[in-house]
């Protein structure tokens, strides 16, 4: 942490495609209970580093992407719940073995829960755990699963909290603020556009972005990290998130000059076209609003601007002289 700075704000962004951690469930390889036990310990960390740190966790989903913590405070009204809101209750207390936890009354649970831990770790921990629960218990209703993970919209999330938590927090001093995305699925190339433009206003607020992938190389996240100044990370088996999140992602970036840290690899920074959102070598750019094509079009399907197709140049003939 430097001088000037008062504490360290951290946004970790969670993977939570349904579609991927069900596969992984069925190979008996990684539980999503297990990574998020890592997450949650790495949050703690974080945490007990200074009074001053702050922490903000968001699910990145299929259809959406939601705060896990801090908790959205709704309004609540001083009416009883219905029958409906008490049987869905009644619900999600059945379904507690899901993810873990033994259904035992509440009085009892948060003493024995609380036993010997501070406050605001206990929070952070059951403060996830139920908004995780509610958001896949309760979000998949009546709703389409898609095998994408909305990772720009909750990186455009992170950003706007980022900038509304300095805006209330400049009379206290300046925060060290970066973004530690855990992704899982594989990258979408129809998010690269509004993935880029995030990664570009990071840069320009100075927001760091960490990468940490657990299957599969992730291009987009390659150049967010090597764009930004921040460190992408493949992890070879999630059984050991943890001791790769506190060893590479727990310091700041004022200290991580003092650590030895892996060494970074090759980024591919090849774009994807905007026609068929694939990754290209070699395309076709529009002149007006800088679009890019895997295939010529006389004109741009963005801008709508047309262009002309210019023939090759007729060959002159050359004259012969005529000897005398």
């Amino acid at each position: 942490m430097g001088r000037d700075t008062v504490g360290s704000l951290l946004v970790v962004i969670v993977d939570t495609n349904p579609v991927w951690w069900g596969k992984q469930c069925q190979r008996s390889q990684a539980l999503l209970t297990q990574c998020l036990d890592s997450i949650t310990v790495f949050c703690n960390s974080h945490l007990m580093l200074s009074t001053t740190n702050k922490l903000a966790v968001i699910a990145s989903h299929t259809n959406q992407s939601k705060f896990l913590f801090p908790k959205q405070e709704l309004s609540v009204q001083s009416s009883q719940l219905d029958k409906d809101d008490y049987s869905m209750a009644v619900e999600e207390e059945s379904n507690d073995s899901l993810f873990g936890r033994i259904s035992t009354p509440a009085s009892e649970e948060k003493a024995a829960s609380s036993d010997g831990r501070h406050e605001l770790l206990l929070q952070v921990d059951d403060t996830i755990i139920e908004q995780l629960k509610n958001m896949i218990l309760n979000g998949e209703q009546n709703k389409p699963m898609y095998l994408e993970t909305m990772i720009a919209g909750a990186l455009s999330m992170a950003l706007c909290y980022i900038h509304r938590f300095e805006r209330e927090h400049s009379v206290e001093g300046a925060y060290q603020t970066r973004i530690l995305v855990i992704k899982a699925a594989a990258d979408s190339a129809s998010q690269y556009l509004p993935f880029m433009n995030a990664v570009f206003t990071a840069q320009k607020l100075n927001v760091l972005i960490d990468s940490c992938t657990l299957e599969k190389d992730s291009t987009l996240l390659q150049q967010a990290s090597d764009i930004t100044g921040g460190i992408y990370l493949k992890i070879p088996q999630p059984k050991a998130l943890l001791q790769y999140l506190l060893w590479v992602f727990l310091a700041d970036a004022d200290v991580r000059v003092k650590l030895v840290l892996p060494p970074k690899g090759q980024v591919d920074y090849r774009a994807a076209c905007f026609c068929h959102r694939n990754l290209i070598d070699i395309g076709y750019v529009c002149s007006v609003c800088l679009s890019i094509f895997c295939s010529f079009s006389p004109i741009c399907s963005t801008c709508h601007a047309t262009f002309k197709i210019v023939g090759l140049p007729a060959k002159s003939k050359k004259r012969r002289q005529v000897l005398k």
